[in-house]
């Protein structure tokens, strides 16, 4: 039973301090004992490995375009078990979202869990004005709740006074006013912060920081007396997803043939170490991820074993990716190309999620032993899922240094930023999707990959060049998916293993 409360922290732009309030409230709250359930709203992976370390717990996502609106409730449900309070990190502004609909906004998530908004609002260069802004905000959808507000880079006393008295002529209480505190930024690069796996100590330091700062200049109690409980209903189940593909693919199969995945052994209880390889988290993923267990002492059908890159190149992965996949019968191990000389013994299919390989490509391509191990599994037409920097790796080369040459074509950092939701639609059969198959993606790199030789193309969509490689086992792309938004491709992925 799920008996959380959520809020929403929630800012008028980008760059107004979400991730810097929302990850230091959730340490400054786990401090005084309270179980925080960490989530962020769109597709964004790094900053949940912030919400990680500040939580103690895997930080998740809620993305409407990537996993459907009708899931939203239910993630939250199922991330926030055994949780106190849910806290909920935006994205860009409050009403921003998809161009040109607003979808996957942070109001409309809001909206769907009935969870009120804290602001953070950027106060620097303005006085009166905030009362103007604070009324905009709170009146423009009244399906929203906008709650409180917390100053960010106040920068006096007497700025601080003015600021409440604006507040006050709104009636909107001022939870905090948290002063402008350069020293607390974490490192960026080309397409934003550095991760929490590559940052290491000075990340687990930048979230204490970020945890006093907070603790110090934040009413801790009114944030908490502003959440408000979870819609009732049901918790989003691995298992029963995966059922429910295996059902779907069933019923389309001719009379006898079966879908050829092991069923799950037992329920998926606890919390899921992330795949990106954020300190702290196990690397071998037993068939209970929330428990210890090797796999090998969970009786039942063989699990075929999958492999799942993490480690600093390779942490963009979502919690419920390792989740399904247990549930759809495999046992996960996770691998670290930076480090692990070899794939795990008997490995059937390998995951490879996006991240920053770039930024390790000499010691990526120094791993010629893993290197070509991944060619030979990708060879023998093993199941092999690669996305964005999952990509990279499998090239003949990227920037010039040696990757694993499954794909013969040529990776290189580029100028230009693509960015963007994409409706796509699956242009080539693979051993994730059917031809046909549509879904809702992401992408956000600054790369090229030249040509498509040999493979067939991944997807298309309206307005793009058909994109991505499909040959043999191996499905490579660009594109992000969220694995509970396509349970028959985790499904698929299995059976194939």
């Amino acid at each position: 039973m799920v008996t959380a409360r959520a809020l929403v922290v929630a800012a008028p732009s980008s760059g107004s301090g979400k991730t810097t309030v929302s990850t230091g409230l959730m340490a400054a709250l786990r401090r005084r004992g309270t179980r925080v359930a960490p989530f962020k709203v769109g597709p964004d992976y790094i900053d949940p490995g912030y919400h990680t370390l500040a939580a103690g717990r895997p930080g998740r996502n809620l993305d409407v375009v990537l996993q459907g609106a009708d899931r939203l409730a239910p993630l939250a449900r199922h991330g926030s078990r055994d949780a106190d309070v849910a806290v909920v990190e935006g994205v860009m502004g409050l009403f921003d979202g998809r161009i040109p609909d607003g979808s996957g906004s942070t109001a409309q998530v809001a909206a769907a869990l009935g969870a009120p908004v804290v602001l953070v609002v950027d106060v620097r260069g303005q006085s009166r004005s905030l009362a103007a802004l604070l009324h905009g905000f709170r009146s423009f959808d009244p399906s929203v709740t906008v709650a409180g507000v917390i100053l960010n880079r106040v920068g006096s006393a007497r700025h601080e006074e003015v600021l409440r008295a604006a507040a006050d002529e709104i009636g909107l209480p001022v939870l905090g006013a948290v002063p402008r505190r350069a020293e607390l930024a974490v490192p960026s690069r080309h397409l934003g912060l550095v991760t929490a796996a590559e940052h290491g100590a000075a990340a687990t330091a930048a979230v204490d920081a970020m945890a006093g700062l907070v603790a110090a200049h934040v009413d801790l109690d009114a944030v908490l007396a502003l959440a408000r409980p979870l819609p009732d209903g049901p918790l989003w189940d691995p298992h029963a997803e995966i059922a429910a593909a295996l059902a779907v693919r069933d019923a389309a199969r001719p009379v006898g043939v079966a879908s050829g995945v092991a069923r799950p052994v037992g329920a998926v209880p606890g919390a899921v170490p992330p795949v990106g390889g954020v300190p702290g988290a196990a690397r071998p993923v037993a068939a209970d991820p929330g428990c210890a267990r090797p796999a090998t002492a969970v009786p039942g059908p063989r699990r075929p074993v999958v492999a799942v890159a993490g480690g600093p190149a390779f942490g963009f992965g979502y919690a419920e990716h390792v989740e399904l996949l247990a549930a759809a019968g495999a046992q996960v191990v996770v691998v670290d190309p930076l480090r692990d000389p070899d794939l795990p013994d008997g490995t059937s299919a390998l995951v490879l999620p996006g991240g920053f390989p770039e930024e390790h490509v000499g010691a990526l391509g120094e791993n010629r032993s893993l290197r070509a191990a991944v060619a030979r599994l990708a060879g023998s037409g093993a199941p092999v899922h690669a996305e964005c920097g999952g990509l990279l790796y499998l090239c003949r080369e990227l920037d010039g240094t040696p990757m694993c040459g499954v794909l013969d074509a040529s990776a290189a950092m580029t100028d230009r930023l693509t960015l963007g939701y994409r409706d796509a639609v699956a242009v080539s059969a693979s051993p994730l999707f059917d031809a046909g198959a549509r879904v809702g993606a992401h992408e956000f790199h600054r790369c090229a990959v030249t040509p498509r030789a040999g493979a067939e193309p991944a997807w298309a969509w309206r307005g793009g060049e058909p994109e991505g490689h499909v040959a043999g086992g191996v499905h490579a792309s660009f594109l992000h998916t969220h694995p509970a938004g396509n349970p028959d491709a985790v499904a698929r992925l299995v059976a194939g293993a």
